[in-house]
């Protein structure tokens, strides 16, 4: 039997291989690291097995629905509450259930503002409101994670609050607005977030 070695040209030549490339280290973004997304490339949860980038890569976790919403029941008895009662004291002799008089839609626009004016300061100084930081959620800057100093945080509060002082139209706004994340990707963004180029995302990692 010959013992030569097979010619380099031996197309059934077994080559050596070598170790698949490390993969690239997660973060790098404005957000910090992200863990690797199920089913898909590094922090990718939608499983793109072509390798498309992923807008949430070295983002942090974005903010559960749910705990969006039990924040601004939060936020919303914070505010209604107190507003209401020195309404009430005011208007002495005013029926809250007589939703015919006037004086009720003067409180919910009076309710609307002050609201307009609690979120834009809250967001503007810390990216969270008392029930965002319940919630251990908070507002970021999409484009790197800041907190909404200045116009993006008043934009993001006037969006959402003063729409509902205008006639039925604006509940209806309000509504699609509030919806609005439960539908949208990648992002999970309400109409105020688009508004104010801001994602909600969790506080704890």
């Amino acid at each position: 039997m010959s013992t030569e070695p097979p010619p380099e040209n031996d197309p059934f030549q077994k080559r050596p291989t070598e170790p698949p490339p490390e993969p690239p280290p997660y973060g790098g973004g404005p957000y910090g690291g992200a863990p690797p997304g199920p089913g898909g490339g590094p922090g990718n949860p939608y499983g793109d097995q072509f390798g498309a980038a992923d807008p949430l890569a070295g983002m942090p976790p974005l903010a559960n629905r749910f705990k969006r919403l039990v924040a601004r029941i939060i936020d919303g008895l914070l505010v209604s509450i107190p507003v209401t009662a020195v309404f009430k004291a005011a208007m002495w002799d005013w029926d809250p259930a007589n939703w015919n008089d006037g004086r009720s839609t003067s409180l919910g626009i009076i309710i609307a503002v002050v609201y307009f004016l609690y979120e834009g300061l809250m967001l503007t100084k810390r990216g969270q409101t008392v029930g965002k930081m319940a919630m251990s959620i908070r507002v970021a800057m999409l484009e790197n994670g800041a907190i909404p100093e200045g116009s993006p945080g008043w934009t993001r509060a006037a969006v959402y609050n003063l729409p509902q002082v205008v006639p039925c139209c604006g509940f209806l706004f309000w509504l699609v607005n509030v919806l609005w994340c439960t539908w949208d990707m990648p992002y999970h963004q309400c109409i105020h977030d688009k508004a104010a180029k801001t994602v909600v995302v969790s506080t704890v990692h």
